[in-house]
């Protein structure tokens, strides 16, 4: 073979591998210059500074919110509510509690921003007041890190639909005093939508802030049946420590336990894994408004548990209580009364039918009747449920002020929680899936 043809077929792969080079490089960068990189969407960068964010579908053909009558001025509240087509939102900042900020496309404003507004990439905000305005503006200037697992899948929601957010902060805004029990939902996103007069609720929550894990599929949950005129709140789990959580971690809680009625991480131990049902109960007469009983599935031996409660007697005794006993050795059954003869809590043992023991412990009047018998939970007891009656807990003011209005008025509330991990119990997860409604009530006829 001549040297010249050797030459030019040793340097065909050379050539081939240039060329292929040269195009991989300038194909994706004629593409990028013909079509620039999208900017980053402004609610991406809001999420970040939000303690609670809530989108609502366009509805040009309903009245102006009351939000963007204040925010905007009624002139060009109307002409900008009656531009929009796509979603819009209001979040509060994680600052301290100030007011609702309005959030809508950039799009749709005709006119220069009004005051207390910033531009946030394709979006315009509108402030409660320049001071926020101004923290609002500095903390976007920050470096935001990438949103990942749980909040960008509420993005993608808070984008497309009615949904809200909430963030650690505003969940304990919201629920007040019973923030340490809902230790499991510190974080979430639930889509909302109308069905008649009930509100269907899905989404997810995390005991952990931008939590990665992918919850996977959602199974359509069973709600429970609505709860009985009589109860006011009803909490099944397959663990107390769904429960026990947050309040065991605060060291005010734990260290009392310990020095006054003896409950160490021994006894703690033994009360953190027993399905539980937490009931509350209205009373129509007495000097409580409401009963609380919370009723224990013990297996196997019982003798730690009489141990753990003769243990609390010294102490209720030396705060002047006195104590009635009754039952058998086997079972046995206290009643704690005040020196007036009122009746302020117990406990007793319960052998429902077909089921473990039960220990029944209450505050208030002994209730008449056991809860139902604690139900085999689903899925291996992934699933925890809560029902409530929200506006006869808010009547009584048992109801944390701070909750949403549209929850406060509710005749009756139903959430699902289960884990994402199947095979895992829910308090091992955390990552939860939310199912649920909430029961409008019907408005009353115009005049």
């Amino acid at each position: 073979m001549p040297m010249n043809t050797l030459a030019a077929t040793r340097s065909l792969p050379l050539r081939w591998s240039a060329a292929l080079t040269a195009l991989l490089l300038l194909v994706p960068a004629g593409v990028l210059l013909r079509w620039p990189r999208p900017r980053a969407e402004g609610l991406e960068r809001l999420l970040s500074q939000s303690a609670l964010l809530q989108s609502f579908p366009a509805a040009p053909q309903r009245p102006v919110p009351a939000l963007w009558t204040q925010r905007l001025g009624e002139p060009l509240a109307r002409r900008v509510w009656r531009r929009q087509s796509r979603v819009w939102w209001q979040f509060w900042g994680r600052d301290g509690d100030g007011g609702a900020f309005l959030a809508f496309p950039a799009q749709d404003l005709p006119t220069a921003p009004p005051a207390h507004a910033l531009r946030v990439d394709d979006l315009i905000v509108v402030a409660p007041d320049p001071l926020s305005q101004r923290l609002l503006q500095d903390q976007l200037k920050l470096a935001q890190r990438q949103r990942r697992g749980l909040e960008q899948r509420c993005l993608q929601r808070l984008q497309q639909e009615q949904a809200v957010f909430w963030a650690p902060l505003g969940l304990g805004v919201m629920a007040g005093p019973m923030a340490p029990l809902l230790q499991r939902f510190q974080e979430g996103c639930l889509s909302l939508r109308l069905k008649g007069t009930s509100l269907q609720l899905s989404g997810e929550a995390s005991a952990a802030g931008g939590f990665l894990a992918d919850p996977g599929p959602s199974a359509a949950a069973s709600l429970p049946e609505p709860l009985a005129h009589d109860l006011l709140l009803e909490w099944r789990g397959p663990a107390l420590e769904g429960v026990l959580q947050g309040l065991l971690s605060r060291q005010l809680i734990r260290d009392p336990l310990a020095a006054r009625y003896g409950i160490g991480e021994g006894q703690l131990a033994l009360v953190r894994r027993v399905p539980f049902v937490l009931q509350l109960r209205s009373l129509a007469q007495g000097p409580f408004q409401a009963g609380l009983a919370l009723q224990l599935e013990v297996t196997g031996d019982r003798r730690p548990w009489n141990r753990l409660l003769e243990g609390l007697k010294a102490p209720l005794e030396a705060q002047g209580l006195e104590a009635t006993s009754g039952g058998s050795t086997s079972l046995p059954a206290l009643r704690w009364r005040r020196e007036d003869g009122q009746v302020v809590g117990g406990w007793r043992w319960v052998l429902p039918r077909s089921a473990p023991p039960a220990l029944l412990l209450y505050l208030g009047p002994e209730p008449s009747s056991s809860p139902a018998a604690i139900p085999p939970l689903q899925g291996g007891g992934r699933e925890s449920q809560l029902r409530a009656r929200p506006a006869t807990l808010a009547a009584a003011g048992l109801l944390p002020p701070e909750f949403p209005l549209l929850v406060r008025q509710a005749s009756q509330l139903s959430l699902v929680a289960s884990s994402s991990a199947p095979g895992k119990r829910v308090l091992l997860s955390p990552l939860s899936q939310l199912t649920g409604s909430i029961q409008l009530q019907p408005r009353s006829p115009a005049r």
